[in-house]
């Protein structure tokens, strides 16, 4: 047990995970980093320092997810923070698309956040913490790609989300806010990355012309978790540049 805030996020082995991770540490807070990737994770929370730790969960899983709740209040404390990060995206074609593989990451990135986000305000509720949680949204929230329709529908079933949960979750002064990053530099990026003409059309929908780091979010993650956004809940920040904003291509 500790005296330090627990803070748990999914998808924690890398990128924009470990770089919430990273953040929310540096704040303060105990960590636990969940992910499907065991050697991921267990590095992840090894660079992190002696005050992390890592479990391994599936968050397509609803029983592995109720098991890893379970197994932080027994061996760490109750989660005071929540970050939702753990997502997964399909490409393909959108006639193509067979149900399966939409359930599949419906099942991740909204059905799982949902149980999680529940789960921790169940127990931030017995135990009367006044917690925060942060979903992770996308700017496909808000703008579509075809080929990846099933993940802006849980994007956009995030944002929504977020809005129901803080409202459920405002007597209990436990806040609730999402973040919706744009193109940012992580390994979903890396064939982009290494494609100019991909690059350049990326861009053109940038007006700051460059991507994101994954530590640009993990500190809007860090500043929603904390006092500073005492007063914020039921919000979804894009962190992406200038694109929502934008009306057409430069």
């Amino acid at each position: 047990m500790t005296d330090k805030p627990i803070a748990l996020i999914t998808g924690g082995a890398q990128g924009i995970g470990y770089a919430c991770a990273e953040a929310i540490a540096e704040d303060g807070a105990r960590i636990v980093v969940a992910d499907r990737n065991a050697d991921g994770i267990a590095a992840a929370a090894e660079k992190l320092g002696d005050d992390a730790v890592s479990m391994v969960c599936d968050m397509g899983d609803p029983a592995q997810i109720t098991r890893l709740f379970d197994k932080i209040e027994k061996d760490v404390g109750t989660v005071s923070i929540l970050v939702n990060n753990a997502g997964i995206a399909l490409l393909g074609d959108f006639l193509e698309t067979s149900l399966e593989q939409f359930q599949q990451v419906i099942n991740v990135n909204l059905t799982g956040s949902f149980l999680a986000l529940q789960r921790a305000a169940k127990s931030m509720v017995a135990s009367g913490i006044e917690g925060a949680i942060v979903n992770m949204s996308s700017v496909n929230a808000q703008v579509a790609i075809p080929s990846i329709a099933a993940y802006c529908a849980s994007k956009g079933g995030i944002m929504q989300l977020t809005k129901a949960a803080a409202l459920a979750l405002a007597p209990h002064n436990i806040r609730v806010n999402a973040v919706g990053p744009g193109s940012i530099d992580t390994d979903m990026m890396a064939a982009v990355n290494a494609d100019p003409a991909a690059m350049q059309m990326v861009m053109s929908r940038t007006p700051l012309k460059r991507i994101g780091s994954p530590r640009e979010i993990g500190d809007v993650v860090a500043f929603l978790a904390s006092e500073k956004a005492s007063y914020i809940t039921g919000e979804t920040i894009y962190v992406d540049g200038g694109r929502i904003g934008m009306n057409y291509t430069m």
